[in-house]
């Protein structure tokens, strides 16, 4: 959840949009993963990741245009902040894994240094779309844990349309070695991991809410 500025942002799209000459990477990494085929089964298939992955849209499209042509099931997980052109990357793509960073606009920017407008402009793709959707939501200590956030969480997911899916994953520490390698302050230091017993309460709670149109 380290913040990334726009700046930031224009220039990891850059540095990792590959075009021209670069195409041959794009073919070579369709050719490894089509390889595969005979182990995907009818449940199998590809997810992108990341970091963000579309912020490199056009990487994304051309490489998800030639797997459709063996009709490869494609997801990507996505907190949905891009450069834009959402309606042609969703084109392409079967399942989206939305991950949730906060509802509310301020409490997202102060979490990921980026305004929710982006993540509100996906969604609208997403909903225009009709493609299938997955909630991921990871669970911080002192941001997530309470009835507030947890209604309105609640009443963010019911302006989302073919939930099919929602997970509540517990915060954990695995990524604050990353920051010392890099030398990159980490804003959640002295953060606490979110305890899993205490996470899976707080997704049945929701669930019960959810389930009875946010209404405690």
């Amino acid at each position: 959840m380290a913040k990334l500025t726009q700046e930031t942002i224009k220039l990891l799209d850059r540095l990792f949009n590959l075009k021209g000459e670069n195409n041959v990477i794009i073919e070579e990494l369709a050719k490894k993963i089509k390889r595969y085929i005979p182990y995907y089964g009818n449940n199998g298939g590809v997810t992108f990741s990341g970091g963000e992955p579309i912020l490199q849209a056009d990487f994304i499209i051309q490489v998800a245009k030639i797997l459709k042509k063996d009709n490869i099931h494609i997801a990507i997980d996505t907190a949905g902040v891009g450069l834009g052109n959402y309606a042609e990357i969703l084109k392409y793509i079967d399942l989206i894994i939305l991950d949730i960073k906060h509802t509310n606009k301020d409490e997202y920017y102060n979490l990921t240094g980026v305004k929710i407008d982006k993540s509100l402009e996906f969604i609208d793709a997403l909903n225009k779309s009709g493609k299938k959707v997955w909630i991921r939501q990871v669970m911080v200590p002192s941001i997530h844990d309470n009835n507030n956030y947890l209604k309105g969480l609640c009443e963010f997911l019911t302006k989302i349309k073919n939930i099919e899916r929602i997970d509540f994953l517990p915060y954990h520490k695995l990524g604050d070695e990353k920051y010392e390698r890099l030398n990159i302050n980490n804003p959640f230091k002295e953060k606490k991991a979110m305890d899993k017993d205490k996470c899976d309460k707080l997704y049945q709670k929701f669930m019960i809410l959810y389930e009875e149109k946010c209404s405690f």
